[in-house]
């Protein structure tokens, strides 16, 4: 990998001077946010896609191995996992199919719905995606680069903005248990 050095400037900051410059004034700062936010992701998934490499996981392999290690029974209905991963099924499609070639996962038949496919964790799915979190929590997650306070504003933030996207809806209360 090539060595890293800053940049002598923010190029966000001149993006956002030459916007300005240019008369784009209302879309500017909503450049600025755009733009800022997809260079922080690339930033985060080099630091992840590194951590994953010496188990050969992209994130996407990662993802589908870590939500079925947290199911009861290490198995889920194919459209459970597309529908919590918010991708699109032809991607989980793609990735169960080579999880299942390289004997991390197995496809079963649905117990309901013959339509419909299982995915299931095998024994060294179940191995590795341990391992993989260990590395993950030890080199990003237990230290993502800025503080625990910005850390709670950045993700209250981006909820707000997932949010009024349509990305989830709050929940309905719960009653207290008797």
């Amino acid at each position: 990998m090539a060595q890293h050095r800053p940049l002598p400037i923010d190029p966000l900051a001149e993006a956002k001077r030459q916007w300005l410059a240019h008369g784009w004034t209302d879309a500017a700062e909503g450049m600025t946010v755009v733009i800022s936010v997809m260079r922080a992701q690339q930033l985060l998934l080099a630091r992840v896609d590194a951590a994953l490499k010496p188990f050969e996981l992209s994130f996407a392999r990662y993802e589908v191995l870590r939500l079925l290690a947290f199911s009861r029974r290490g198995r889920l209905p194919l459209s459970s996992v597309v529908s919590r991963l918010q991708v699109h099924a032809t991607t989980v499609t793609s990735t169960a199919e080579r999880l299942v070639r390289d004997g991390l996962i197995v496809r079963e038949p649905h117990p309901h719905d013959g339509r419909a496919a299982m995915l299931a964790l095998t024994d060294a799915g179940r191995a590795l995606v341990e391992r993989a979190t260990t590395a993950l929590n030890s080199e990003v997650f237990s230290d993502p680069g800025i503080t625990p306070e910005d850390a709670a504003d950045l993700v209250g933030i981006v909820a707000r903005l997932r949010k009024d996207a349509g990305d989830f809806t709050d929940p309905r209360p719960q009653p207290d248990p008797l």
